[in-house]
């Protein structure tokens, strides 16, 4: 873990985890539930876009983890309780992180993304980012880690991500990258890896990237984008973590009981599903009754789930807590 801190850090900014997602079957029918929302979203022109392609050069699912857990809470779990991801992510963001995700399929003739850094300052413009102090710049890449799951042997044809090696250190990328002789030096410097079915590759939101043209025939690159918030931001997106804390908890109840999910699975799958961390909430109504702060979401899944106790009394103290945190 303290490598991979030194490389998002100091290093080339990147790193490959070949083969993360070892259960093919497990990718394959994320992919299925991928592609049916995908469709149900042309029928009805929901979702789409892209913040750095032209319109119709993909497809997008946005809130990709909610719709994923709510359409399929077993396959959810065995897809988040991979280890690698609980430890890449801990490793760059430390505990109560949250996992948000957006589905990317770029299709063949699909065009490259222009170069850009990533959320949160790689969102704004130029001029917006001024308004920051130069401290706020070196501090946005530690709120966030950036990573990406092949659904598909994706080979260089298929338009894998860019990358620039070494570019998050530079301090005023965050208001440069966006400028022509920045975009240019990218074409002529980035590396590109083809990637198979399973790997996973994570990165600092600050690194010069962009997924590439798609230049094959026949290949619908997808890919699971990844983006896991510190405790201590905002995440891009709104998730109803209650909502999916309810439909997962009888699923890992059941793992639990069967031994099909080690407790290291059963926890990654937690914090890619419910909130680890207890604020903000109204503490005139959910004090740090006994220590220094209330107890998370995830907190009370875990105790909840050592209990053993029945989903549908889980389900009435999680509401119960969400109550408690509202004004």
């Amino acid at each position: 873990m303290s490598e991979w801190v030194e490389v998002f850090l100091n290093g080339p900014g990147v790193i490959v985890i070949t083969n993360a997602m070892e259960n093919s079957a497990v990718v394959d029918e994320a992919t299925a539930i991928f592609d049916a929302v995908i469709e149900e979203q042309r029928t009805t022109n929901a979702g789409g876009g892209d913040h750095f392609a032209k319109p119709g050069a993909n497809d997008r699912i946005w809130n990709a983890a909610e719709k994923h857990c709510i359409a399929s809470p077993d396959n959810f779990a065995r897809y988040f309780g991979n280890v690698a991801i609980g430890l890449v992510s801990r490793a760059w963001l430390g505990d109560s992180y949250q996992v948000t995700a957006q589905v990317n399929r770029v299709n063949p003739d699909g065009a490259a993304q222009m170069a850009h850094r990533d959320y949160h300052l790689g969102f704004m413009t130029a001029e917006r980012l001024q308004q920051f102090p130069t401290h706020v710049h070196r501090l946005s890449p530690v709120l966030t880690l950036q990573g990406a799951i092949a659904h598909c042997d994706m080979p260089v044809e298929s338009g894998p991500t860019l990358f620039l090696p070494y570019s998050q250190a530079y301090l005023e990328g965050y208001v440069t990258c966006a400028r022509e002789e920045f975009q240019d030096w990218f074409q002529k410097h980035h590396v590109q890896l083809p990637l198979n079915k399973g790997d996973a590759v994570f990165f600092n939101p600050a690194l010069m990237h962009a997924a590439g043209p798609n230049v094959s025939k026949d290949i619908y690159r997808m890919a699971n984008l990844l983006q896991v918030s510190s405790a201590f931001g905002r995440a891009i997106e709104s998730v109803d973590r209650t909502r999916m804390s309810q439909l997962l908890y009888p699923v890992l109840l059941d793992a639990q009981e069967q031994n099909s999910m080690s407790a290291a699975e059963i926890s990654s799958a937690i914090a890619a599903c419910a909130e680890g961390y207890p604020f903000p909430t109204n503490l005139d109504n959910d004090p740090p009754v006994g220590g220094l702060a209330p107890k998370s979401q995830a907190a009370l899944m875990h105790e909840l789930l050592e209990k053993r106790v029945s989903a549908e009394d889980f389900n009435a103290a999680l509401d119960e807590q969400a109550s408690r945190k509202r004004p």
